[in-house]
């Protein structure tokens, strides 16, 4: 058997990998101990993020042609790549802070829906809160003059409804406005 028939289903593997993903990282893995690789193979999972280690030349071959292309020029060293077709931001989030505790790990690039970014810009990306955080904050912000309009309601409804509340000031005027009129028609 030929070296390349050998290598054709890696490619394909890689291929039908970064297939409709939102995101690709390239990340230069060498220096970490087997430890840290661990539990960063863990944290990647449980966000649904795919992260496996291939020869440059076969993520070269498999990135041809795709809008990952851009990426070959950082293949250089011992790479690994990150994979998530859900939440854009969540590789370049958990690598990032993974990068905070371990220097050794070093985000290269990356393609986010289609854009090509570099190491800063991928420290940019990662600066982005997840899609869960955003909607919390969202649900958050939309909660908060309802539940203030609902706290105005029990102390009116404590007070003893609106009845109990006094008529405001125009309220006033405009019942002693006919009262004043209907004396002003008397007396001429």
């Amino acid at each position: 058997m030929a070296k390349i028939e050998l290598k054709q289903p890696i490619v394909e593997e890689i291929s039908t990998t970064i297939k409709d993903a939102a995101t690709v990282v390239i990340v230069n893995y060498s220096g970490i101990t087997v430890a840290q690789d661990t539990q960063l193979r863990k944290q990647l999972r449980e966000a649904g993020v795919v992260y496996k280690v291939y020869k440059n030349t076969l993520m070269t071959r498999a990135f041809k042609g795709t809008e990952f292309e851009a990426l070959t020029e950082n293949l250089e060293g011992t790479n690994a790549i990150a994979v998530c077709k859900d939440d854009a931001t969540a590789p370049a989030r958990i690598l990032s802070n993974f990068a905070k505790e371990c220097p050794a790990l070093e985000i290269k690039a990356g393609v986010v829906e289609g854009v090509v970014y570099d190491a800063k810009g991928m420290a940019a990306i990662a600066s982005i809160p997840s899609r869960d955080e955003l909607i919390s904050k969202f649900l958050g912000s939309i909660q908060s003059p309802i539940t203030n309009f609902a706290r105005v309601l029990n102390q009116i409804a404590e007070k003893g409804g609106a009845s109990a509340c006094e008529p405001a000031p125009a309220a006033e005027e405009a019942a002693e406005a006919p009262a004043e009129e209907a004396a002003a028609t008397e007396a001429e």
